[in-house]
């Protein structure tokens, strides 16, 4: 027996998205109940009308299935200054912070820093470290913003000019803080292989071990750390800093910070979809009948 659109329609709302995807190559009652509003409106955020609202370009859909296939594009939001994204797969969000959202010892200071615009970047305006002996990033976001019960990771989104100075001396420190919870980690500034005196200082160096890595969208990423959203609201601190070498240095871009769900972090239990396709699929009677 095959279960009304309507039943079918709420047990694939509490599923995933990937599963109401998939659940339209079943038959054409699960295309015409993966449609329903009700089954896209649990897997959208539960303030996108304010998101879609902070849209910088107006988002037009004609369901909220449309709406919630258009937020798994970056959208560019509160006046150009941040990014919201959708997980296609899950719905988790996802957000980065621009360079301006971000708070930057000096910033404001033109013998620094120099904001540009950058043709690669997503943003209207970067920020390039021109000198300083202090370097000191620093941004913040409530888990209110984001998913809850879900483990993120805090990416600062960075280049390293051909130019640069100074910043492969002393490791950075990369932090991220929520309430007392805190991790930290070491790492340099380079694109290289680190040299043998660099190597000695990180294995002196007391947490854990950062890496700068390549993106596949051109940029360089330095992982702060992860936290656990939890249900509550709280503030969550994000840092990059190194102030102990007092060497100058120079040459560094900053993009901003990326908050995204950590896949790893993140494993889902299995749903039940597949109970949902035996109680679908037409009783034929049994076999010799």
């Amino acid at each position: 027996m095959m279960l009304p659109e309507d039943c079918l329609s709420t047990v694939i709302s509490f599923t995933s998205p990937e599963d109401a995807f998939r659940s339209c190559l079943v038959s054409e009652a699960f295309r015409s109940a993966i449609d329903s509003d009700m089954v896209w409106e649990k897997f959208l955020p539960s303030d996108y009308p304010e998101i879609v609202l902070s849209s910088v370009v107006p988002q037009k859909f004609s369901s909220k299935k449309e709406l919630f296939q258009c937020l798994c594009d970056p959208l560019l939001i509160d006046g150009g200054n941040k990014i919201f994204k959708l997980e296609k797969s899950t719905g988790k969000k996802s957000y980065i912070l621009s360079a301006k959202e971000l708070s930057i010892t000096w910033s404001s200071n033109p013998l620094y820093w120099s904001w540009i615009p950058m043709a690669e970047s997503r943003f209207s305006r970067v920020a390039v470290l021109r000198t300083t002996d202090w370097l000191e990033i620093r941004g913040k976001i409530r888990t209110q913003k984001l998913s809850p019960n879900t483990t993120y990771g805090a990416y600062l989104i960075m280049k390293i000019s051909d130019r640069a100075y100074g910043l492969e001396s002393v490791p950075s420190e990369a932090t991220v803080e929520m309430g007392n919870q805190v991790c930290s980690s070491s790492v340099f500034l380079q694109h290289q292989q680190k040299s043998e005196k660099q190597i000695e200082m990180w294995e002196l160096s007391e947490g854990k071990q950062g890496m700068v890595n390549e993106r596949e969208d051109g940029w360089m990423e330095i992982m702060l750390g992860e936290f656990f959203t939890g249900e509550d609201d709280k503030e969550v601190k994000m840092s990059l800093m190194e102030v102990k070498g007092f060497q100058l240095k120079g040459g560094l871009v900053i993009e901003g910070i990326e908050l995204r769900p950590n896949t790893n972090g993140n494993k889902k239990k299995k749903r039940f979809l597949t109970s949902i396709f035996s109680l679908s699929v037409p009783v034929r009677g049994r076999m010799g009948a």
